[in-house]
């Protein structure tokens, strides 16, 4: 087993830390979620709009977060532990397909002066929700072997 150095303390206390705040914001996003599916039917009004806005914004912090922060930490070439590398490396795919999924729904949503596109919101929030399940159980994946 290997020796704990400083070094080696101090990254894994910073993964720690980046897994809590990855944690945070995914608590955030799913709370807002749950707020703003609650309003459907939608309609086009300034309570919706303003929601979505918010929802949005956090959605994109929070996909970024897990994408630059957390991925970029693993394979940044610092990480030796090969099992992590590992769970890394086989959920990458699926993790980087739902991040994209998750900016493309803000760029469809993010003027919401846009009316028509409201029509296909509910629809799309419900794919969202399901790829947010999805994403949710590669990051748990992931954050498990990190710790």
């Amino acid at each position: 087993m290997p020796v704990a150095t400083p070094i080696n303390t101090e990254r894994r206390q910073q993964s720690y830390e980046l897994i809590a705040k990855l944690q945070k914001e995914r608590q955030e996003v799913l709370s807002l979620y749950c707020k703003f599916a609650g309003l459907k039917p939608f309609s086009v009004n300034d309570t919706v709009k303003s929601l979505l806005t918010r929802f949005s914004q956090l959605l994109v912090d929070y996909v970024s977060l897990g994408h630059f922060g957390v991925y970029e930490r693993v394979l940044s070439g610092t990480e030796r532990r090969g099992r992590v590398l590992s769970v890394a490396k086989a959920i990458y795919p699926e993790f980087s397909a739902i991040t994209d999924a998750a900016i493309s729904f803000n760029d469809k949503y993010e003027n919401v002066e846009k009316t028509e596109v409201f029509e296909d919101l509910e629809q799309d929030l419900s794919v969202l929700g399901e790829n947010l399940a999805k994403r949710i159980d590669l990051e748990d994946k992931l954050c498990e072997v990190m710790k």
